[in-house]
C-alpha cells in the first residue's frame, strides 16, 4: 500500500518481482505454509551497456536502466522441487520469425487431411471406436505406449471450440479408457493430454488430443507427484498436498474457485502462463473450468498450448490413491511464428526460465 500527499491509501499492484515482500507481508499462519511449499530466492543481475548498443537496447527493451539492472525471482517448490527464474525481461527479446504462411493460412491449407476422413484415413483401436457428439476416436499409428488413442474432433480449426465440445471430448475420452480397459484389466492408469499446434509438439494442424491406458504403474512425473502427496499427507495427518497449495496461492492472490473447482496460477509453472485446475473428480465443473481456461488463453493471444490430465487410476492398484483429485495443467507454449524454442537446456536439466508473470494471469483469468 502506498499513501498518496492527500492521505488516499492506494493498493499497489502486485508483482512476482516482490514476491518476497509479499510473503513478509502475510499473516504468520499463511507465511509459514507458503514457507512450507515455496522457498524464494531474489537477485540483481547487472551489466554494462557499450554506447553503439545503446539505440538497439532502447529500441528493444525501452529504458536503459531495464538491462543494466534486471530483478530476478527464483522460486522453488521444496516439496515437488519444481524451480522456475522469473525475468519478465526476457519476454522482450528479439526473435527470428519464420518465413512462410501465417497461422491462419496454415491451417487453412492443411484442411483434408487423415484427421479429416477419420473412419477410412486412420486406425482404429482393436475394441473399435468411442463416437462423441463433436469428435471419434482412432488408434495412433506411432504408439508410445500399449493403448494409445486419439480424440479427433469434428472441428478441424484445433482453436475453434466452445465449453460443450470441450466436454465431449472429455467424456470421450475416458470412455476409451474404459473400453481399452475392459479389453485388458491390467491396464489401469489413464492419461490424457492435448497438444494444440505445433509450437506444443503437435504434428498434425487438425485438432486432436490423445490418451493412453499403461499397465503397471503410471507414468513417471504423475507417480512422483503422486509419491509427494502421500508423503505430505502422512506429514501433516492427513492433510491434502492440493488443498494446501490451494491455500498458498489463494493468500497470495494467485487462485480462484468456482462449483469446486480450484483453479491456480501456478507460482513454479513448467512454461509461461501455466495454470492448475483440481478438482474432485471428472465431471462437467471442471470441464467448465477447463474451458474457461482455455477461451483466456484465446483472449490473451495464446494460440500453442499443452493441457494434461493427471487422474486416479480407472480400477484398483496396489499403491495409495485413496483422495488423490483430479489435477490439469495447462501450459502456453509461445508464439507459432518464431523460430526459437521455449525449451532449452535450462527447462530440461535445470529449472524453467519464465518471462509471464503470474499475478498478471491470474487478472486476467479471474
Amino acid at each position: 500500500m502506498i499513501r498518496t500527499g492527500g492521505g488516499i491509501v492506494v493498493a499497489m499492484k502486485r508483482s512476482i518481482t516482490q514476491l518476497e515482500r509479499i510473503k513478509d507481508e502475510l499473516p504468520a499462519a499463511e507465511r509459514r505454509l507458503f514457507e512450507r511449499y515455496y522457498r524464494v530466492d531474489t537477485v540483481t543481475g547487472r551489466l554494462r551497456v557499450p554506447e553503439g548498443m545503446r539505440p538497439w537496447i532502447e529500441k528493444n527493451f525501452g529504458i536503459l536502466e531495464a538491462v543494466t539492472e534486471q530483478r530476478i525471482v527464483k522460486v522453488t517448490n521444496r516439496l515437488t522441487l519444481e524451480g522456475v527464474l522469473f525475468n519478465g525481461l526476457r519476454a522482450s527479446r528479439p526473435m527470428a520469425v519464420a518465413d512462410g504462411d501465417s497461422v491462419e493460412e496454415t491451417v487453412v491449407k492443411s484442411s483434408g487431411d487423415p484427421f479429416c476422413r477419420p473412419e477410412s484415413d486412420t486406425t482404429e483401436d482393436t475394441f473399435g471406436r468411442i463416437r462423441g457428439e463433436y469428435c471419434i476416436t482412432a488408434s495412433n499409428v506411432a504408439k508410445y505406449d500399449g493403448y494409445h488413442g486419439i480424440v479427433i474432433f469434428d472441428e478441424h480449426h484445433p482453436l475453434k471450440f466452445d465449453a460443450e465440445r470441450i466436454a465431449d471430448y472429455f467424456k470421450t475420452a475416458w470412455e476409451w479408457g474404459e473400453k481399452a480397459h475392459q479389453e485388458d484389466p491390467e491396464s489401469r492408469y489413464f492419461f490424457l493430454m492435448w497438444n494444440c499446434l505445433w509450437k506444443s509438439g503437435a504434428s498434425i494442424v487438425h485438432g486432436h488430443a490423445q490418451m493412453t491406458l499403461s499397465r503397471g504403474m503410471h507414468y513417471a512425473k504423475a507417480e512422483a507427484l503422486r509419491r509427494v502427496w502421500e508423503r505430505y499427507k502422512r506429514e501433516y495427518e492427513g492433510a491434502c498436498y492440493f488443498w494446501d497449495l490451494y491455500a498458498v496461492h489463494q493468500s497470495l492472490g494467485l487462485a480462484w474457485e468456482q462449483e469446486g473447482v480450484k483453479g491456480m496460477a501456478h507460482l513454479t509453472p513448467v512454461k509461461e502462463k501455466e495454470v492448475l485446475l483440481v478438482a474432485a473428480e471428472l465431471g462437467e465443473p471442471l470441464y467448465r473450468q477447463v474451458y474457461r481456461v482455455l477461451d483466456g488463453y484465446r483472449r490473451m493471444g495464446v494460440r500453442s498450448f499443452n493441457l494434461a490430465v493427471y487422474v486416479p487410476p480407472i480400477a484398483e492398484v496396489e499403491e495409495d490413491w485413496e483422495g488423490f483429485p483430479v489435477v490439469v495443467r495447462l501450459v502456453d507454449r509461445g508464439d507459432l511464428e518464431s523460430r526459437t524454442a521455449d525449451v532449452g537446456a535450462m527447462e530440461l536439466y535445470a529449472a524453467s526460465v519464465i518471462s509471464s508473470d503470474p499475478f498478471r494471469v491470474v487478472e486476467f483469468l479471474k
